[in-house]
C-alpha cells in the first residue's frame, strides 16, 4: 500500500467526522475536516506524482474519496437548509447517473472509458468552492448572500451542463460512434 493510498483512506475516514460535526452543530469542526481533506488530497497527489507512487488502486480511490466527501457535504447542507434542495438533487443525481451509465455499459459488454471533461472539472471546482464557502460562513458566523447565490447558480448551471455532456458522450459511445464521428443520417 502506497503512502498516497493511505492518505486517501484517511480522507474516507474524515467523511463521517464531517457529517457528524454538521449534525451536531459543530460547523467549525466540519469546516476544519473539509479543509483537511482538501489539503490531504493535494498532498497525496503531490507524493504520488513526485515520488512515483501512483497506483491503479489510487486512481480509483482518490476520486471516490473526493466525491463521497463532496456529496455528503452537499446532502448535509441541503438538510440544514443552507443549500437549495434543487441543487442537492441535481448534484447527487448527476453523480448517480454517471455511475449507473458506467455500470450499465460495462454489464452490456461495452465499457466506457471515463475521461474528465473540462466542464466537469470546472463543475467540481465550483462545487468545492461553494461547499467550502458555505462551511466557512457557518463556522465563522458570517454571511455573504450574493456570493453564495452566485456560486449556487453557477454550480447548478455547471452541474446540468456537465451531466448533459456526459450523457451525450455516453449515448454516442453506446450507439457505436467514436469521438468526432457523426451518425449517418
Amino acid at each position: 500500500m502506497t503512502i498516497p493510498n493511505m492518505i486517501t483512506i484517511l480522507r474516507f475516514l474524515l467523511v463521517p467526522g464531517v457529517v457528524y460535526a454538521l449534525l451536531t452543530g459543530r460547523t467549525d469542526w466540519a469546516f476544519a475536516g473539509f479543509v483537511t481533506a482538501g489539503v490531504s488530497d493535494a498532498v497525496d497527489g503531490f507524493v504520488a506524482r513526485h515520488y512515483n507512487q501512483r497506483s491503479r488502486l489510487g486512481a480509483y480511490l482518490d476520486p471516490m474519496a473526493d466525491k463521497l466527501l463532496l456529496v455528503s457535504v452537499f446532502v448535509m447542507l441541503g438538510y440544514m437548509n443552507e443549500l437549495p434542495l434543487w441543487l442537492v438533487v441535481a448534484v447527487v443525481s448527476r453523480d448517480a447517473l454517471i455511475v449507473c451509465a458506467v455500470v450499465l455499459s460495462t454489464v452490456m459488454g461495452n465499457p466506457v472509458a471515463m475521461k474528465p471533461l473540462m466542464v466537469s472539472k470546472a463543475n467540481t471546482a465550483v462545487q468545492i468552492v461553494l461547499a467550502a464557502f458555505v462551511l466557512a460562513e457557518l463556522a465563522f458566523e458570517t454571511q455573504y448572500g450574493s456570493i453564495r447565490l452566485a456560486l449556487i447558480l453557477l454550480s447548478g448551471l455547471l452541474t446540468v451542463t456537465s451531466a448533459a455532456a456526459y450523457l451525450v458522450g455516453w449515448l454516442r459511445h453506446m450507439n457505436g460512434y467514436g469521438e468526432g464521428e457523426a451518425p449517418n443520417s
